[in-house]
This record gives C-alpha cells, structure tokens and sequence, in this order.
C-alpha cells in the first residue's frame, strides 16, 4: 500500500492546479464570462449599424396592379419595378449622438467583461484558499487521529489486563469517534468548495498547487471596473439624450426614384403611361408641437442619469472603504501568523512533554486531550492565517483596480 501511495504521489502533484492556471482557464472557460462577451459582441453590432446611418441606402422594389373597372384614361393593371436611393443631409445631429451613445454602452460592455472576469477570479482565489486551509485542518485531525489510535490500542490492552478502567476506555474511544466526525465534516466542505471552484473555472478540479501573492501594497489606486461600466454608461445616457433632443432640430432628406413601367388591358380610352420615369424628393421636416413628449423623455433620461451618478459616488466611497478595509486586514493577518506561531510552537512542545508524562503515567487522559486538541488546534490555526494573508492580498489588489492573477508568484 505504502509503494501504491508512493506511486501516486508524484502523479497527484504532476496534475496540481496552480492559482494562475485556474484563472487564466477560467477566463476562456468560464460560462457566465463566455456570455459577457457575446453581449459585447453584441453592443459592437449596434455600434456597427448606427454607424452605417451615415451611408445612403438603396431600396428596390416592384408591384402589380389591377382594378376591375377601369378608369377613363387609365389602363386596368399597371406593374412597376424601381430603385431608391437616399440620403438623410441633415438630421439635426441625431445620428452622431446616436453613434456616441453605442460607442459608450460598447466600452461599458467591456468593463462589464473585464470586471467579471476579476470579480470571478477573485473568488477562485477565495475558494482555493478556504480549501488549502481545510486540507490543512484536515490534515491536522489526521495526525491527531493516528496519536488517539495508539493511545487507544493501549488503553485497551491496559483494560485487557485489568489495569484501566472501562470508562477510561471509553472516553478515549468517544475522542477518537468524534474526532472521525469532524474529519468528514471537513471532506465534506472540502468537496463542496471543490465542486464549487469547478464551476468557477469550467472543469473538475481535484489537487491545488501551492501558490502565492507577491507583497507590493504600493500599487496606484484606479477605479474597478463595475464603476468604469456605470460612468461609461452615464455617458451614454447624456448621448442618447442629445440624440432625443434632435427631433426638435430640422430634419432634411434626399430621396431619387428610378422606375420602369408596364401596362396591360388598354385600349384608345385605357392608354398606356410613361415607359420609365425618374424623381428626386427633397423633403424637410420640422417639430412643431408635440405636448412636450420629447421634453418628457429628455427628462426622464436625465433622472435615470442622476441615478447612476449616485450609484457611482456610492460604489466610489464603498471601493475606497473595501481598498482601506484590506490593507488593515494584510497588516492584522501578518500578526496573527506570528502569534500563531508562536501558539503552535509552544503547544507542540507542550504536547510531546505531556504525551511521555501520559506514556508513564504521570498525567491522566483529560490533560493528554486537552494537549492534543491544542496542538491540533495551533496548527490548523496557523495554516489558515497563513492562506488568510494570501486572500488579503487578492482582495488588496481587486480593490486597486488591478488584474488579480498579475501580482501572483509563477
């Protein structure tokens, strides 16, 4: 069993995931982010099409038509075919507003792609983390379970021969029972972070590699990008506004008609009309009245404006809030790794000087316990400020603006 356990040892750690490698496949991977950028896509289309506004379009057509009784001078059925070209020559600048307000709802779009792709990495990291730190709280129970076994194969033995008591016995074997209830306990949130980190990423994830921040706090502070969307999207709103604003301007349009002509069912009284004919129509309109709708919506627009730059002052406050918040959090995580060292040092030598005073007899099993859940106890405590510190740092670096994955450790 041990040469199967060596065998596979290697292979486990060959096939580790690195940090970094979770969230550069979760960015090409990722459904939630996948769907992000079809929207961008998406608002790159619209872009695309307001800017075709400014081309002429051209329109062919035909009909056929038929009466019954015919009029005096007229034939009974007429068919056509035509081409139409036009050209708005001025549309009181509906159409650059109209350009602008897609160009900004596009880049907000790409700030929506890029924050959810920072946003989902952050929780990889999370995730990865509260796992490495439940691994070692399980491995921690391991070690304590594998002391309790050889306490308890002795205690029995002492039983067997009439030398301890039964309820020694069993207050042994309920530590250890419980001890296995806890070990479960803890596979089971292990898996469900595991299975939870798989969805993240977009594949089964099984054994993490060890993994690091680099320690830079002296990173410029930038807005995230959920907060660059909202400003980009009020942007848009006040383009969409001058764009509605527009109708009250004149509107002046070019059309020229190209058409051929067919007749059928004429006679001397039902003669035929032109062969081919060509018509230019200049048209111009203007907004006179309109019952105050198109102000109405201008102000409408301009609320729902107002809405986002309160949005954008809040998010602003509470970034630099979350931006302080973890700066203290690093500088607290790094004294709880000290003082958690220290807790594990101690209790670890505390355990082995009462663990020979309890092999000899000197100590009853309640401060034998007690030692060992307090060294249990350290060193999960330990492993978890450890991987707490790192989190520090990926949310530090969230908070600055920044791209997570390029301040981790290759």
């Amino acid at each position: 069993m041990k040469k199967l356990l060596l065998i596979l040892l290697p292979l486990a750690l060959l096939n580790a995931e690195s940090l970094k490698n979770l969230i550069e496949f979760a960015t090409s991977n990722n459904q939630l982010i996948i769907s992000k950028e079809y929207s961008q896509k998406s608002k790159q289309k619209e872009l695309d099409s307001k800017k075709s506004a400014y081309y002429p379009t051209v329109d062919v057509g035909a009909y056929y038509n038929s009466v019954d009784e015919r009029d005096l001078m007229r034939p009974g059925s007429t068919y056509s075919g035509f081409a139409k070209l036009a050209y708005d020559i001025y549309d009181g600048g509906s159409r650059s507003s109209l350009v602008t307000q897609k160009e900004q709802e596009f880049q907000a779009s790409s700030f929506d792609v890029k924050d959810l792709k920072n946003s989902i990495a952050l929780s990889i990291v999370e995730h990865f983390f509260n796992i490495k730190s439940l691994e070692a709280t399980l491995a921690s129970r391991v070690d304590a379970q594998k002391s309790l076994k050889v306490q308890l194969n002795r205690m029995s033995a002492f039983y067997d021969a009439h030398l301890a008591t039964k309820d020694d016995l069993d207050r042994l074997q309920a530590s250890y029972d419980t001890n296995i209830y806890n070990m479960e306990s803890i596979k089971l949130q292990i898996l469900t972070l595991k299975l939870k980190l798989s969805l993240f990423v977009g594949k089964q994830i099984v054994t993490l590699d060890t993994s690091k921040f680099n320690e830079n706090l002296q990173s410029e502070f930038e807005l995230i990008d959920s907060i660059n969307s909202l400003k980009s999207s009020k942007k848009a709103l006040k383009s969409f506004s001058e764009s509605v604003d527009s109708i009250y301007y004149p509107q002046l349009r070019i059309e020229d008609t190209y058409s051929l002509y067919g007749y059928g069912d004429t006679d001397f009284f039902h003669p035929e009309g032109v062969d081919k004919q060509n018509k230019i129509m200049l048209t111009a309109n203007f907004r006179l009245y309109d019952n105050s709708a198109i102000a109405n919506s201008k102000q409408a627009i301009a609320i729902n404006s107002q809405a986002l730059g309160e949005q954008i002052k809040y998010k602003t406050l509470e970034q630099k809030m979350n931006y302080k918040l973890a700066i203290a959090t690093i500088e607290t995580s790094k004294i709880k790794i000290k003082s958690a060292l220290s807790a594990l040092v101690s209790a670890s030598s505390a355990f082995r000087t009462i663990e020979k005073k309890y092999n000899a007899g000197i100590v009853d099993y309640v401060v034998y316990l007690n030692a060992l859940v307090s060294k249990t106890n350290a060193l999960s405590l330990y492993e978890t400020s450890l991987n707490d510190l790192q989190i520090a740092y990926a949310r530090y670096y969230y908070f600055t603006g920044k791209q997570i994955e390029e301040f981790l450790s290759e």
